[in-house]
């Protein structure tokens, strides 16, 4: 059985390397965090080479925006179906 890969968010990966900067030792903030100090350095150096670029995510911010969308306007209909539901229960005539 094999173990899943962690996955980290962006802002995780430049706290790792602002904490190894700040310790002065990236072979203890590796530690601290439970990664290895190699990937610090590789994280240093995407930062360095990419600056606010670095770290994009899974896909682009265009395709996260339309998929928050898509979930906002997923919710909107299911409100307008509840109510008019809601609409039918009240407006119609009691027996």
């Amino acid at each position: 059985m094999s173990a899943s890969r962690r996955q980290f968010t962006p802002e995780y990966k430049r706290e790792a390397v602002c904490l190894a900067d700040d310790l002065g030792n990236s072979s203890q903030a590796a530690r601290d965090l439970g990664i290895s100090a190699n990937l610090i350095h590789r994280r240093r150096r995407q930062l360095r080479e990419d600056g606010s670029r670095a770290f994009p995510g899974n896909g682009n911010p265009r395709d996260e925006e339309i998929a928050r969308l898509k979930r906002e306007l997923r919710r909107s209909q299911e409100q307008v179906a509840i109510l008019k539901k809601a609409v039918g229960i009240v407006s119609s005539p009691s027996l």
